[in-house]
């Protein structure tokens, strides 16, 4: 027995000597497709996905504490405000401002933030501005700011207090709109250091007792699109230091009120612009369903104002995604943690992501 166990042991050695050793490559990604996504996990990476094919093309390594990531595709890189402890979930913390080389989704600088970062799964928590220079990120610790990042010179350019208003919507000239907690939108303008220069409040259009806006505003070739718990639909603009805000528009007709439909999800809303399209996951759970997943997805022509389609869902969603090109697919988060596409035309499905990453959160393109 203890010879042929040597034995056995000298055929395995030999055998296993001649097994080419695997070796560590390093690979580039390709310039993002208007199908590709980005998935952002619980945990911290996001997983890089081209819709139009289900394959994986990268990864993104972030913290655990990063809201949405910017990208500059012109200049090749994606702008992630991120948080980390010295110790995993405790001890001393540093926020910074981390620059990604697109191809590699390898780290190419870093800019240290005041320790404030939001660090909520919300797309309008950080914005490139129109000068392609400053990054802006929201900082809430409760009180709530704005960092301004130079990305040319990677470096900090200045801290913006904004008590009561909230998110980062890009306008024209180097600014942005804030939604405010007494029914009114701000507007800031910074100048070519990163610097307030200007200030400017809109009327109050609504209340946040009686039907708050969400936040999670959609941008349109105009300005931005801001939904109300109720279904209320409001497009604002930006005319030099004037805020225009819309007469409301309803998602909901009399009948879908007494059903008790609503919108509602985590990244319940998505815009498709060339077509014009709204798309709306919607739930019929009643009043302050706004968290719920939706069992159904809307389709509204914008210009319209009115609902073209409806699409059912087998898994009820939490988050949507729309690619941008001229056959648009619609991908939903399912409740199971899986990423459905469909064909937009058609309203079929034509296929199902799966590896998607533990807890799959927001979803956004490039």
């Amino acid at each position: 027995m203890r010879r042929s166990g040597w034995l056995l042991l000298l055929v395995a050695s030999t055998s296993m000597a001649n097994i080419e050793p695997e070796t560590i490559g390093t690979s580039t990604m390709a310039k993002p497709a208007s199908t590709w996504l980005m998935v952002h996990g619980a945990l911290g990476p996001a997983y890089v996905f081209d819709t139009a094919t289900g394959d994986m093309q990268g990864l993104l390594s972030l913290s655990r504490f990063t809201p949405a990531v910017e990208t500059r595709v012109d200049a090749g890189e994606l702008y992630a405000a991120e948080s980390f402890y010295s110790r995993g979930p405790r001890g001393e913390r540093t926020d910074l401002l981390t620059i990604y080389d697109m191809t590699t989704l390898a780290p190419v600088g870093e800019v240290e933030l005041p320790q404030k970062i939001a660090a909520l799964g919300f797309l309008q928590y950080i914005e490139l501005l129109d000068d392609q220079r400053h990054v802006a990120v929201y900082n809430m610790t409760p009180a709530a700011s704005v960092s301004l990042v130079d990305v040319e010179d990677r470096e900090f350019a200045s801290e913006i207090s904004t008590p009561g208003c909230a998110l980062i919507m890009g306008t024209a000239n180097r600014g942005f709109l804030q939604i405010c907690g007494d029914g009114s939108l701000q507007l800031i303008r910074v100048d070519a250091n990163g610097d307030e220069s200007q200030r400017v409040r809109s009327r109050k259009f609504f209340s946040i007792e009686d039907d708050p806006v969400f936040d999670k505003p959609v941008q349109t070739p105009e300005g931005w699109l801001l939904t109300s718990y109720q279904g209320q639909v409001f497009d604002v603009t930006v005319d030099g230091d004037d805020i225009n805000i819309s007469e409301p528009w309803s998602l909901l007709t009399d009948d879908d009120k007494t059903d008790s439909w609503s919108p509602g999800g985590g990244q319940f809303i998505a815009y498709h612009e060339s077509q014009d399209l709204l798309f709306v996951l919607v739930n019929a759970d009643g009043e302050f369903s706004h968290d719920s997943a939706g069992s159904e997805v809307w389709i509204f022509d914008r210009s319209a104002e009115r609902r073209i389609g409806r699409l059912s869902l087998e898994h009820p969603g939490t988050n949507l995604f729309v690619s941008q090109n001229d056959a648009p697919l619609l991908t939903v988060t399912g409740d199971d943690m899986q990423l459905y596409v469909f064909d937009v035309e058609t309203l079929t499905l034509v296929r199902t992501i799966s590896e998607v990453g533990w807890a799959p959160g927001l979803l956004q393109g490039f």
